[in-house]
């Protein structure tokens, strides 16, 4: 401690000024002297009683001063300690490990602690963890919750090296150290109102009967009336339930507005009226399904109803029979558990085959691609565009990077071909340099950018046209002028073959493309037995009158050895799990594609009695991909987007990255159980 306190700044400056105007006036003097002798003698006579009084002033009333400055700041610093004791937020202050030092009278009384605790505050709130204290640059703001009231917690860093007269008090090593401040602000009845505003807001929704016509159809004339009326009742009683609103837009097209208050009971009841719907039973032959879409927490009303548009389109673009929910840029999924109809009627394939016409016609170049490790139904699609292309004199280029063993056999058949060009297959770098203005990129057999074959195409060609049959996930391709999105087709290859049927007159079919299309349908229908109807068998018989072979299709598709005997491993080494399950992890050693022994293993254990789905894990340059199958009762796609996946509700699949084959083992166990809980499993 220092022995004197010196007094500096504006205090130390004033109590000088008597010196400096002595010295003025002693020089004002002399210069009268020099005029006047007699004024100058009487001047210094008033000169010398100043110059007496101001040093006087400055050495004996400058103790006096400083007596009266000392007890200032000491009533100050009382006073100022008070209202801080007494302040009404509670108010702490903690060391750099987050143990209370000194708190106010309002936070121990709000947590029940003595003014001088030295409790820790993880112990108080769990919300401040040893990472939220490492922050000791930054001011931290948490939310917690403490004896049925909400607080906010404000969490500011206090150096000790920032305050001088600490630094030369405590010592240069005690300067390093940090003070945490503590606030607390109680924010319960702000989140309460907040709350009350928010169930307030208006949520807007669409219901969209998924098969209306055909399910009018199959009940006699008589009667279809009633069947509409009492769709339309139970719609009505749901929404009116909730003090909602709703309006039939056109036969099968319903709007309705409810308050947002009751979001959360629609998704516990997981959208009852989905189930409900169905029990619809006058002597109709199928079930009624309806899909809905809803739109929240937008801006503007306008933009909920734009949400609820953007829902029902993922809704109908997964296969329908299920809700959407989109809240801003979250999106969820309800239901989903029915079969897809399909549609007998071609007049949407018809449509976008002369859309795409009229998109083709102004451009030079085509590039097609597909996914990544493109499988047969992939490939086959591409020739099938390819070929659409050529027959319009267009110049085209199929985009593939990794060519698995499925694909190879068909593949090898175009290359050396002297029926097709050298560059009819590119490489991902080499297809970006060939982009231009008049470049137009089809994407076949997929719908998520992410896993597309080459994704920096996307970016760089600014005419996209998507074809796939693949149910919509939450990550879409949203800069394509032409989506042609059909989760009820079998495969890529069947959606191209009715295309090629109506996009012109006179496009015949080279026969290695058509073994080509016809393998896809093929494999991606397991041998016409999995999501099979009426329009593949009649792609498949398109096909096969442009030249396709089914024995020279099947020779191409033979398993070796090796890959038959790491199926057979897969299925003995397979795990049922809650009686109906299968799970197996497929041996990788020795196959070059060995994802596809995988999906061919778990179409295998498909074949056991009892089995409702199958997953087969395999894993394959440092990552797992999962293959999951079923018949008619689990929804696979749902249980493989909880993994990051996606795909068909019968064919889908997934890429875990960062496990060992035990944990995405039980991690697929969870997702199964979760399923079950929700009664996502029929």
């Amino acid at each position: 401690m220092k022995k004197k306190i010196q007094v500096r700044g504006q205090l130390s400056v004033y109590l000088q000024w008597p010196l400096i105007l002595s010295v003025l006036l002693i020089a004002a003097t002399m210069v009268m002297g020099a005029i006047d002798v007699t004024a100058g003698a009487v001047m210094s006579l008033f000169t010398l009683i100043y110059v007496l009084l101001a040093l006087g002033i400055y050495f004996y009333q400058k103790k006096n001063v400083l007596a009266g400055l000392v007890e200032f700041s000491s009533e100050y610093a009382w006073i100022q300690k008070q209202l801080l004791s007494e302040m009404m937020q509670p108010y702490a202050i903690a060391d750099d490990r987050g143990r209370l030092l000194w708190a106010n009278d309002a936070f121990g009384e709000l947590l029940g602690l003595d003014r001088h605790s030295r409790r820790s505050l993880q112990s108080l709130f769990p919300e401040i963890t040893r990472e939220v204290l490492e922050q000791k640059e930054e001011t931290v703001t948490l939310h917690t919750e403490y004896g049925n009231r909400n607080y906010r917690i404000d969490l500011k860093w206090v150096a000790l090296k920032d305050a001088a007269s600490l630094k030369e008090t405590l010592g240069k090593d005690f300067s390093e150290e940090y003070l945490l401040t503590v606030y607390l602000a109680d924010e319960t009845e702000i989140l309460h109102y907040k709350k009350e505003i928010d169930n307030q807001k208006m949520v807007a929704g669409l219901i969209y009967l998924d098969n209306y016509d055909e399910a009018l159809e199959s009940v006699e004339e008589v009667r279809r009336s009633l069947l509409t009326a009492l769709i339309d009742r139970k719609i009505n009683k749901y929404i009116s339930a909730m003090n909602g609103i709703v309006k039939k837009l056109e036969k099968d097209k319903y709007f309705f507005a409810v308050k947002q208050q009751y979001v959360e009971r629609i998704k516990n009841d997981r959208f009852a009226i989905l189930e409900d719907v169905k029990t619809v039973n006058i002597g109709n032959e199928m079930a009624v399904t309806l899909s809905i879409g809803m739109g929240m927490n937008g801006e503007t009303y306008s933009q909920n109803y734009e949400y609820a548009r953007v829902s029902i389109d993922m809704a109908l673009g997964r296969g329908g029979d299920q809700a959407v929910i989109k809240d801003g840029e979250k999106i969820q999924y309800f239901g989903g558990k029915a079969q897809q109809m399909e549609k007998s009627t071609r007049v949407k394939a018809r449509v976008k085959a002369h859309a795409l016409r009229e998109l083709m016609e102004n451009k030079d170049r085509l590039l097609i691609m597909g996914h990544k490790m493109a499988d047969i139904d992939s490939f086959g699609a591409a020739m099938g565009i390819y070929r659409i292309a050529t027959a319009m004199n267009k110049k085209a280029n199929i985009v593939i990077n990794d060519v698995t063993t499925s694909v190879k056999p068909m593949m090898d058949r175009f290359i050396g071909n002297p029926d097709y060009p050298e560059d009819l297959f590119l490489k991902g770098p080499k297809a970006a340099e060939m982009v231009d203005a008049n470049t137009m990129l089809v994407v076949v057999d997929v719908n998520r950018p992410s896993i597309t074959d080459a994704p920096a195409l996307l970016k760089l060609v600014k005419t996209i046209v998507v074809l796939d049959h693949h149910r919509q996930s939450s990550e879409i391709i949203d800069n394509a002028v032409l989506s042609y999105v059909e989760p009820y087709a079998s495969s890529a290859c069947e959606m191209v073959a009715e295309v090629l049927q109506y996009i012109a007159d006179g496009i015949r079919i080279r026969p290695a493309e058509a073994d080509a299309m016809y393998a896809g349908i093929v494999i991606d229908t397991n041998n016409f037995v999995n999501q099979t109807g009426v329009r593949t068998f009649e792609a498949a018989a398109f096909l096969r009158r442009s030249g396709a072979d089914v024995t020279r299709v099947r020779k191409l598709f033979r398993d070796n050895m090796a890959e038959y005997q790491a199926k057979a491993e897969t299925v003995r080494r397979a795990e049922v799990y809650r009686d109906v399950f299968a799970i197996s992890v497929c041996p990788a050693e020795g196959l070059s594609s060995p994802t596809i022994v995988g999906a061919q293993a778990a179409n295998d254990l498909l074949e056991i009695n009892g089995i409702k789905a199958s997953v087969v894990l395999t894993e394959y340059n440092h990552v797992i991909y999962a293959s999951a199958r079923s018949i008619d009762e689990v929804n696979v796609q749902v249980m493989m987007e909880h993994l990051g996946g996606g795909g068909h509700r019968a064919v889908a699949g997934a890429q875990l990255e960062g496990m060992t084959l035990d944990e995405a083992r039980a991690k697929i166990k969870i997702v199964i159980d979760e399923m079950l809980k929700k009664g996502d499993v029929s």
